[in-house]
């Protein structure tokens, strides 16, 4: 497997509602040479449910509730690309915000 030019990181914290939506305006980006990190901060909700399809196409951290800084590192501690993008779970991305960026 190839080193992905950017990793994208989404901190989520009970927003089952919400982070699916995230991580589609993710996976409908037009620049593809991202790896896809969510890092779960001890929810209680359906979170970890709602995310179980798309366990082949993201890597899924689950960590005990200690803040969205802390999940955000956590996810850097495992990140492989070259570049970083944040993305809150209740946020979306339009389909050409990697593009323009790496453009």
């Amino acid at each position: 497997m190839s080193t992905p030019a950017v990793s994208v990181i989404i901190p989520t914290y009970n927003r089952a509602e919400f982070v699916i939506q995230a991580v589609e305006s993710v996976f409908k980006q037009t620049f593809a040479d991202f790896e896809l990190i969510l890092v779960d901060d001890g929810s209680s909700d359906e979170t970890r449910a709602a995310l179980e399809p798309y366990s082949d196409c993201i890597t899924y951290l689950y960590q005990s509730n200690r803040g969205v800084s802390s999940a955000r590192n956590l996810g850097l501690k495992i990140a492989q690309g070259k570049w970083l993008a944040f993305l809150d779970s209740d946020d979306l991305w339009l389909p050409e915000k990697l593009e323009g960026q790496m453009g």
